[in-house]
C-alpha cells in the first residue's frame, strides 16, 4: 500500500558537504565500502580526541567580503543547499514558482561554534569581533540561503540537538503536502569540532575512546565493546516539492518522504526511552499506510553509546514485532560521525540513496554483536537489497524528541 499520489511528497534534489566529499554518489559509495572518515583532532588537548571534519573551502562560494561575519556552519549550509538546488534542476528558475511560495527549513543544534569560540579566547583582550552574535545564532544559516536564493516563504530553524534536521525536513514535508509551500529546502547544517565544544562532549563521557592508530575503527555502534561517538562537521539538505508539480516539470525523483514521525519522551533529558522511539516510528508507519514488514531498511540513530544502542533497538522490536528480523540495520555515524543536528538530514540522504540504489550502507567495527542489541545488522559482505522499496531514519534527541522519516521508492 502507499500514499496517495496527489499527496505524496517528492524528493528531487539532494546535496551535501560531509566527511566523505560533496558527491552524494561518492558519499554513498564511500559508506557502501565501509571507508571511515574518523581521525584525531586536537592532539593539544589533555584527553586524546576523534572527529570527522570537512575539506571545505569557503571562497568557492563566498568573496571576501561576503565571509564577514559568516560562520563555517553557514557557509557549508549555503553551498549543500545551492547543490541541493541543482540537483533538483534548478527549480528557483521556474517563471510560475513564486519565491515566496519556496519554503527553508534548517536544523541546527548548536549554531556557531567557532564564532563563539573566537569571542571567549578573544574576550579577555576586549577585542570581540563585532559580528559575532550574527555569527553564532542558530538562525543564520537559514538566513544566509535566503539571501542568497532570493526566497521570500517561511525560513524556519529548528534546534532540537541531534533531532533538529530530521524535524526540519519533517515540518517541510508538512507544508508541502499541506500545500502551504509549493517547494522546500530542507536539510540541517553542524560545525562544532573546536577545542570548547569537544571538551564539552569529553566532559559527558559520551564520545568514543580508542588506542594510538585505531581512531578510524573508534565507533562500534551496537558492539558488544563500543565507548561512544565521534563528533563530525557538515551539512545536508533535501528538495522537497508535490510529486504531481515534480511530474509536470519533468523533475528526476530520487524517493518520495511517504511518512514521518515526531513524538517526545518527557522522562529525562538524555535518557532515551524505547516506547518514545516507537511512537515515532508508528506515527510515520500510520502515515505511509506502510505496514512494519514493508520496510526493509533502518538507518538508525546508532550512537554507539552504552546506554542508547539497546534502548533503540527495543524500540524497533516493539513496533516491527515478529517482522524484525527482516529489518536491516546500520548506523553510518560509525564512518562518518555524530553530525548532531545535522546528523538526521545526512542520514536521511544516505537512506535516500540507499533505497534508490538497492544497496545499504553497512554497520562497521562491530567485532562482536551485543545481545542486547538485537537487530539484523548489515554487514560489509552483505549490503544488495534488491527487494528494498521503503526504507526508515531514525533521530533520537537529548531533550526526548523523537523523529522518524520514512521514504519509499519513487
Amino acid at each position: 500500500m502507499s500514499v496517495d499520489s496527489t499527496t505524496a511528497v517528492a524528493v528531487t534534489g539532494l546535496g551535501l558537504v560531509a566527511p566523505h566529499g560533496r558527491q552524494p554518489q561518492q558519499v554513498f559509495d564511500a559508506l557502501v565500502r565501509g571507508e571511515s572518515a574518523l581521525g584525531p583532532i586536537f592532539p593539544e588537548l589533555a584527553r586524546p580526541a576523534i572527529g570527522a571534519t570537512v575539506d571545505f573551502d569557503p571562497a568557492e562560494w563566498f568573496t571576501r567580503l561576503q565571509l564577514a561575519g559568516v560562520d563555517r556552519v553557514s557557509q557549508l549550509a549555503v553551498a549543500a543547499a545551492s547543490m541541493a538546488l541543482d540537483d533538483a534542476g534548478a527549480p528557483l528558475d521556474d517563471a510560475s514558482l513564486a519565491r515566496e511560495r519556496v519554503g527553508i527549513y534548517v536544523g541546527c543544534g548548536m549554531g556557531g561554534a567557532a564564532a563563539l569560540e573566537t569571542a571567549y579566547r578573544m574576550g579577555a583582550s576586549g577585542r570581540v569581533p563585532p559580528l559575532t552574535v550574527p555569527a553564532f545564532m542558530p538562525n543564520a544559516p537559514a538566513a544566509h540561503i535566503a539571501m542568497r536564493h532570493r526566497i521570500t516563504g517561511p525560513v524556519l530553524s529548528y534546534s532540537v540537538a541531534c533531532a533538529s534536521s530530521a524535524v526540519a525536513i519533517a515540518e517541510a514535508a508538512k507544508a508541502v503536502r499541506c500545500g502551504e509551500v509549493d517547494l522546500a529546502i530542507a536539510g540541517g547544517t553542524e560545525s562544532l569540532i573546536v577545542p570548547g565544544v569537544v571538551q564539552a562532549w569529553q566532559a559527558m563521557q559520551t564520545l568514543a575512546s580508542a588506542e594510538p592508530g585505531q581512531a578510524a575503527t573508534a565507533v562500534r555502534p551496537f558492539g558488544v565493546d563500543r565507548s561512544g561517538f565521534a563528533l563530525g562537521e557538515g551539512a545536508a539538505f533535501l528538495v522537497l516539492e508535490p510529486a504531481p508539480r515534480a511530474r509536470a516539470r519533468g523533475a528526476s525523483m530520487h524517493a518520495r518522504l511517504a511518512g514521518w514521525g515526531i513524538s517526545c519522551d518527557a522522562t529525562h533529558l538524555t535518557k532515551p526511552d524505547a516506547e518514545g522511539q516507537a511512537r515515532a516510528l508508528r506515527a510515520a508507519l500510520r502515515m505511509s499506510a506502510l505496514a512494519p514488514r514493508d520496510v526493509g531498511y533502518c538507518n538508525a540513530h546508532g550512537t554507539a553509546t552504552r546506554l542508547g544502542d539497546p534502548i533503540e533497538c527495543e524500540a524497533l522490536a516493539r513496533v516491527w514485532g515478529d517482522d524484525l528480523p527482516q529489518l536491516r540495520v546500520s548506523s553510518t555515524k560509525a564512518l562518518h560521525g555524530h553530525l548532531l543536528g545535522a546528523a538526521g538530514a545526512l542520514e536521511a540522504l544516505v537512506t535516500v540513496l540507499a533505497l534508490q540504489q538497492r544497496r545499504l550502507p553497512p554497520n562497521m567495527h562491530v567485532g562482536q554483536q551485543d545481545p542486547a542489541c538485537a537487530v539484523s545488522l548489515v554487514y560489509p559482505d552483505a549490503t544488495d537489497a534488491p527487494a528494498l522499496d521503503a526504507a526508515v531514519s531514525g533521530s533520537f534527541a537529548f531533550g526526548g524528541t523523537n523523529a522518524a522519516l520514512l521514504f519509499q521508492r519513487a
